[in-house]
């Protein structure tokens, strides 16, 4: 897991995926680009935010800090990576 000051890129609109442990057997998500604080080129991360956090609603240039957990999952033969967001706080607009 890693958690740091990131400035929001872009984030996407919400969308409802099928899920049984949700009351009601759907599960908010949405994507997120997320670019590391500082000058220069910064290492950016696409992520998922589920549930709650994905009701949350971040803009361009928005400075928050944020937890990251980093998967791997295989389809077939193939690997793929994901980046969920643990946790997020808007810290201001910039």
């Amino acid at each position: 897991m890693k958690t740091a000051l990131y400035t929001v890129v872009s984030q996407g609109d919400v969308s409802y995926v099928a899920s049984q442990k949700a009351e009601n057997g759907q599960l908010a998500m949405c994507i997120v680009r997320l670019r590391e604080f500082g000058g220069g080129k910064q290492d950016e991360y696409v992520c998922t935010l589920f549930g709650n956090l994905a009701q949350c609603k971040f803009y361009k240039n928005d400075l928050v800090v944020a937890s990251l957990r980093f998967q791997v999952h295989e389809v077939g033969e193939k690997c793929y990576q994901e980046v969920i967001v643990n946790d997020i706080v808007k810290i201001n607009n910039m």
